[in-house]
């Protein structure tokens, strides 16, 4: 049995999983099962560690492998599991030498030493970032991530995510347009960029190139590539290219995906934000003068110690003053050794249904959305025969088409969460 990887958390873990499977076979591990772990609350932790039983049981033989940023910020617990051969750190995961070092420590003759068991080394040590170039991925997937960045120098009051990731760090422009071009080539319509905190791309860079930059590269010198997305962005840390970018190339998909996390100006304060509410608001509204069609979606948090139902419902309202269509929202998770852990605590029963309000706005919001792209033509990429995704990301019924085109189609209709549609040419 070969290696197989199972992703919790976000999507730049997603495209470190398909690395760490081909890192791993190469390797010539067998029977493996990695879990690539998520920190950003003690549910995702939970989550995983459950995961790992469950596997355990399923398929007793098999290794169990354990990384990503719950592994490099809790290694000693999972390595304290009965059902966990070896902690594998976030740097380490993406470099063959680790798992080359890992089937030694398994093919030894007598087993795994106990002072074997953990390799996580001091990410805040980690200063560079190579490219991954994935010669895995299934040729005509429709869409692939690219990442372009990893790690983060801010300091948020609830985030365990530095301590898990490092500082911030680039690939250079170069690799990723190589990177990139090589995608197309075999055959991938659409590109996401990724990173943990995306906007700050190129700091640690010759000649600090920002995101805006790097994305005019990608679309000058791969003319082939037919649709670029990013994912999500600080909105504080957007530069001037990045807007243009927007504004001027129809093949920058017209959707982004805001870290706003609170609608309320002392709570952004005690979250140690850098941006305020009208800050939200007015960066919206230049992104609809920009590209007036662009849908948006946000990152809220619900129940951040100290929030009182007054600072609730300014997040609430940011759903309708932003206009956003997409949201994703994140009950507070209490997180140990981040300044947030040491403030008033909001009740659970309270965050809990914060955030089901929170996430019943969400859900009318993109009711609205989906109504109001009746009638329209939308180029929609084919991600399934079930399913497609238009250019503002907005799901699409399918029926029985093919993978990786790109069709013309005109929208008649929605069930509530997809749109529905008539085939149009593909492009």
């Amino acid at each position: 049995m070969a290696v197989d990887v199972v992703t919790f958390g976000c999507r730049l873990n997603a495209f470190e999983s398909e690395v760490i499977r081909r890192e791993a076979e190469q390797a010539g591990l067998t029977d493996t099962i990695v879990i690539n772990s998520c920190a950003v609350t003690n549910e995702a932790v939970a989550q995983a560690r459950q995961s790992i039983r469950k596997l355990k049981r399923e398929r007793p033989a098999a290794r169990i492998v354990v990384t990503g940023c719950a592994a490099q910020t809790q290694a000693d617990m999972f390595a304290e599991m009965a059902e966990v051969d070896r902690v594998v750190g976030n740097d380490e995961k993406m470099r063959g030498s680790a798992w080359q070092a890992t089937r030694a420590a398994f093919d030894a003759p007598f087993g795994i030493d106990a002072s074997e068991k953990v390799a996580v080394a001091d990410i805040m040590a980690v200063t560079e970032m190579a490219p991954h170039l994935l010669d895995g991925f299934e040729r005509g997937l429709p869409r692939v991530f690219v990442q372009v960045q990893n790690g983060c120098d801010h300091r948020c009051t609830f985030c365990i995510i530095p301590y898990g990731r490092g500082n911030s760090r680039s690939v250079p422009m170069g690799a990723v347009v190589d990177q990139i071009r090589t995608l197309v080539e075999r055959g991938h319509a659409e590109i996401v960029l990724t990173g943990v905190d995306l906007t700050s791309y190129g700091a640690d860079l010759p000649g600090a190139p920002k995101l805006g930059q790097l994305t005019r590269q990608i679309l000058r010198h791969v003319p082939e590539l037919k649709r670029l997305r990013i994912s999500s962005i600080d909105s504080i840390e957007a530069d001037r290219d990045l807007l243009d970018v927007i504004a001027d190339d129809a093949r920058l998909m017209p959707h982004l995906h805001l870290s706003l996390q609170s609608g309320d100006d002392m709570i952004l304060k005690r979250m140690k934000r850098r941006h305020s509410r009208r800050d939200a608001i007015d960066f919206c509204a230049q992104l609809r003068r920009l590209r007036p069609d662009i849908a948006l979606g946000a990152d809220i948090i619900a129940g951040f110690p100290t929030e009182t139902e007054e600072m609730f419902v300014r997040s609430l309202d940011l759903v309708a003053e932003c206009d956003l269509t997409f949201l994703h929202v994140f009950p507070y998770s209490r997180r140990p050794g981040t300044p947030a852990a040491r403030m008033p605590q909001v009740e659970g029963g309270t965050i809990r249904e914060r955030a089901k309000r929170l996430r019943a706005a969400g859900e009318a919001a993109l009711r609205r959305r989906l109504a109001a792209e009746i009638g329209a033509t939308r180029e929609v990429l084919i991600e399934s025969d079930r399913q497609g995704r238009t250019e503002h990301f907005l799901p699409v019924a399918i029926d029985g088409d093919v993978p990786g085109m790109v069709r013309a189609m005109s929208i008649s209709g929605h069930d509530g969460v997809r749109l529905t549609a008539s085939v149009g040419d593909v492009r």
